[in-house]
């Protein structure tokens, strides 16, 4: 059965949670200023970057070296989430309750936004949002979303959250990395291979520019809902003993 839990707000305000709040709130900035950066730079040494496969891979693998360094940097504090998906996909696995879950999302939104508006700031360029290509409708946008978030949560449960994860843990961020690197490469001119509310929530709020926007929520969240329920219900829920896991509370 779905394990979600509300919470309390003791527990939600404790030291340890005001210190995975500001963990995520950093951790998502370094990742979102890297990985807007990237795009930004790319687009500023050349010309129609966004049509160049070389400007593709530079973003992918930006992204992938900055959502590793991310993830490892916040993994003993807060779990290393960064991502408002994650956070619901772990919440609906029973990893985080619902209450502290929403103070996770506030940092992660606040850190993209910081992180976008110091990269409007110390580059003087406009700053990128997530958009459907061109052909690509909001059904078929939606679904892209929903197949790589999905793909982006089931590993995080199978390398950082499951109880049974032995070894497997100390690769997690490398894992994670990749996997985000991978989708952008397939989804990245469909979609925008977005995966993350947050990352495309910041450079909607410095562009002013929401156009879309409802559509990297929808996806991630579904995505990271099903992973939830498949990993964290279905494989996890299933162990005879579940061992209280720390990594994610």
């Amino acid at each position: 059965m779905v394990k979600i839990g509300f919470g309390s707000f003791g527990d939600s305000f404790s030291v340890c949670s005001l210190k995975s709040y500001l963990a995520e709130f950093i951790a998502t900035l370094l990742f979102v200023f890297a990985g807007v950066g990237s795009a930004i730079a790319y687009d500023k040494l050349t010309t129609d970057a966004a049509l160049d496969p070389a400007g593709l891979v530079a973003v992918a693998v930006a992204h992938a070296f900055a959502l590793f360094v991310g993830v490892s940097v916040a993994a003993n504090i807060s779990g290393g989430h960064l991502n408002p998906a994650v956070t619901f996909g772990l919440a609906v696995g029973g990893n985080i309750t619902i209450l502290t879950g929403i103070f996770y999302w506030i940092a992660q939104l606040l850190g993209s936004t910081v992180a976008c508006f110091l990269l409007n700031f110390v580059t003087s360029e406009s700053v990128p949002t997530h958009g459907l290509a061109s052909g690509v409708g909001a059904i078929e946008g939606i679904v892209f979303e929903i197949i790589i978030t999905f793909g982006l949560v089931y590993t995080v449960y199978a390398t950082a959250a499951d109880p049974k994860k032995g070894s497997l843990g100390t690769i997690a961020p490398i894992a994670i990395g990749f996997i985000v690197g991978a989708n952008i490469l397939a989804a990245g001119p469909f979609s925008g291979g977005s995966m993350n509310p947050a990352r495309s929530f910041g450079p909607a709020v410095v562009s002013g520019n929401f156009a879309d926007n409802w559509i990297y929520w929808v996806g991630p969240l579904v995505g990271g809902g099903l992973a939830g329920l498949v990993y964290g219900d279905i494989f996890i829920g299933s162990y005879s003993s579940v061992p209280v896991s720390e990594d994610y509370a």
